[in-house]
Parts: C-alpha cells; sequence; structure tokens
C-alpha cells in the first residue's frame, strides 16, 4: 500500500505546469538567464569578471542593441527585416567615402564627420522605407522583400569599396564607437525614446495593433500601411545609427561590416520576449535578449573556443528562443 504522506510530497502535475507557463510569459525569464549565465560562468571563464573585459562587453553590446531596437519594432508589427545587416555595411562605407582624409568627398572639413553621421542616418532610413513601401504597397512578404534587400545593398556596398576598407577617419568621428560614454548615451537615448513610443504614444499602440491584427486594426481606423512602413524606417534608423558605432569602433569603413550579426539581431530579439508572431515586445526585453547573447559570445570567445562551436551553440540559443516564443503563443492564445 503506497504511504500517503509520500504521495503527498509529490508536486502535483498541475502545479508543474502552472509555474512551467509561469516562467515561461515571465517578463523578467531572459534577465534571470543573465544573472544565473554570468554566476556560473565566471569561475570557469579566465577574466569574465575582470573590469576590463566588462567595460567591452558593455560597448560591444551598444551598437547591437540598436540593431535590435529596430527590429524590435518591425517585428511587434508582425513583419520582419533581413536587411538590417546590409544597411551596416553599406552606410558604413558610404560614411566612411564622407569623410576620409584620402578620398573623401569632405576630407579635412571640420564638419565631415558629422556630415557623414547625417548622411549614414538618411540613408538608413530610406531604405528602410523603401522596404517599407514594398512590403505595404505591393504586398510581397516581408523574408522576400528584405532578404532580396540585403543580397543587393551588401552587393552595392562591395561595389562602392571594390572590396576594400576605407581607413583614415576623423578622429572626432571615431571618438562616437570608442568612447564607452559617449556611445552609451546615444544607445540610452535612443532606447529610451523607442520606449516612450512604444509604451506612452498613439503610434504604439497602432503598432501593436497591427501586429495583433491586421484586418481589426484598419476596419478600427488604424493607417495599418503607414505604420507598417514607420517601423521599417525606424528599423533603417536604427541599423545605420548601430553602423555609425560599429565604424567608429573599428575606425575604418568596411563592406563586409555586421556580415554575421543577422541570428544574433533576430535571436536576441526574440529571445528578449518580442513575438515572431507579432504584437508583442518591449525594449527592455530586447536590451536583457541582447546582453545574454553578448554574455554567452564572450564567455565563448575567452575560452578559445573555435568559430564552428561559437556558432553552434548560438544556433542552439536561437532554437531555444523560437522554441521559447511559440510555447509563448501558445499559451497567451490559450488564455486570451
Amino acid at each position: 500500500m503506497a504511504d500517503p504522506s509520500h504521495i503527498a510530497s509529490r508536486p502535483a502535475p498541475g502545479l508543474i505546469a502552472s509555474n512551467l507557463r509561469r516562467m515561461a510569459l515571465s517578463e523578467h525569464l531572459v534577465l534571470w538567464l543573465c544573472l544565473v549565465y554570468f554566476a556560473v560562468m565566471a569561475p570557469f571563464v579566465p577574466g569574465f569578471a575582470s573590469p576590463e573585459n566588462l567595460v567591452n562587453l558593455f560597448v560591444a553590446l551598444l551598437p547591437l542593441f540598436l540593431v535590435a531596437l529596430g527590429q524590435t519594432f518591425v517585428l511587434i508589427t508582425g513583419g520582419i527585416d533581413l536587411s538590417v545587416t546590409s544597411i551596416i555595411a553599406l552606410t558604413s562605407v558610404v560614411g566612411a567615402g564622407v569623410m576620409n582624409g584620402h578620398t573623401g568627398w569632405l576630407a579635412g572639413h571640420p564638419l565631415a564627420g558629422l556630415a557623414a553621421v547625417l548622411v549614414m542616418i538618411a540613408l538608413g532610413a530610406g531604405i528602410g522605407a523603401l522596404n517599407g513601401l514594398a512590403v505595404t504597397g505591393l504586398r510581397m512578404p516581408a523574408f522576400i522583400v528584405t532578404l532580396t534587400g540585403m543580397m543587393f545593398f551588401s552587393g552595392l556596398a562591395v561595389w562602392f569599396t571594390q572590396s576594400k576598407n576605407i581607413g583614415n577617419l576623423p578622429a572626432s568621428f571615431n571618438r562616437l564607437g570608442g568612447n564607452p560614454w559617449l556611445a552609451g548615451a546615444i544607445a540610452g537615448i535612443v532606447g529610451i525614446f523607442a520606449h516612450r513610443m512604444l509604451t506612452r504614444s498613439l503610434f504604439g499602440r497602432w503598432l501593436f495593433a497591427t501586429g495583433h491584427n491586421a484586418r481589426a486594426a484598419f476596419i478600427s481606423g488604424v493607417p495599418v500601411r503607414g505604420t507598417t512602413v514607420v517601423a521599417y524606417v525606424v528599423s533603417g534608423f536604427c541599423a545605420a545609427l548601430a553602423a555609425v558605432l560599429y565604424t567608429g569602433q573599428a575606425e575604418t569603413g568596411s563592406p563586409v561590416l555586421g556580415q554575421r550579426l543577422l541570428l544574433d539581431v533576430i535571436g536576441a530579439v526574440v529571445l528578449g520576449g518580442t513575438s515572431l508572431f507579432g504584437g508583442r515586445g518591449r525594449v527592455l526585453w530586447t536590451l536583457c535578449g541582447v546582453l545574454f547573447f553578448k554574455l554567452v559570445d564572450n564567455s565563448l570567445n575567452l575560452l578559445n573556443l573555435s568559430i564552428f562551436t561559437i556558432t553552434m551553440v548560438k544556433g542552439g540559443v536561437i532554437l531555444f528562443a523560437a522554441l521559447l516564443d511559440a510555447a509563448r503563443h501558445r499559451l497567451t492564445g490559450r488564455n486570451a
């Protein structure tokens, strides 16, 4: 005969399922993952918790956060922007072409750096607008539009430079990416503004309504097409601003800058809680997702693991993010 006290001590299956559901839907899940991962890896990874490495981690996190921030806006609408890495590369080389001291269009001019930043941001936002107009006006799938955009603009960046990097950039421009406090201020201001747009503005409500159900939002009076186009413009703007920081950090314009970032960007945003199905996302969630990805990447690099091993681990993290997003989507749909 079974011992009643032993039976009573077993956790009820319903209680376990409830706890797992609560954990999957928790807004703080990825933050806890970051803290647990850091605590577990710090004793085993040389220099992982050193002040110098933490500063380097912070500097590397900022431009990725900006790209992921723009991707968050697009994913909330139910779309996706695969062209962000090509925007980074193209704006980097065009900006370097404007301001470099050898062949730059404004070589030696005191405002060359500022002009280059403005050109880069305008170009990124313009590409974002083209993506948005193609998705809404031509009714093409966002995946196809931005995938072909990624191929075209990546090739254009290589053609523009003939596969060569462009150096000799103004010191004032390089400080934008190399100075952690200045780069942090830029990312912080954009992040706070984006947070207020999503949580306190009419545009933010339109954005979530479009992602939840575009047809119902349109019937309710939401300008679905305009909202979608603006989301892609924001994505292009953020990618270009990230290119400013990346180019400043590298002190050179490169046609392959950001080439391997795409899965990191999408994985970080989805792991943070922004849904691939649309209608869900927050700036703080995206920041936590980016932080987790950079912690993983930084720790594996400090262990001197091969690029193939690091890629496999990142692939596993992205798969986990996709499975978690699917689980959240089912749970929220069931609770609706």
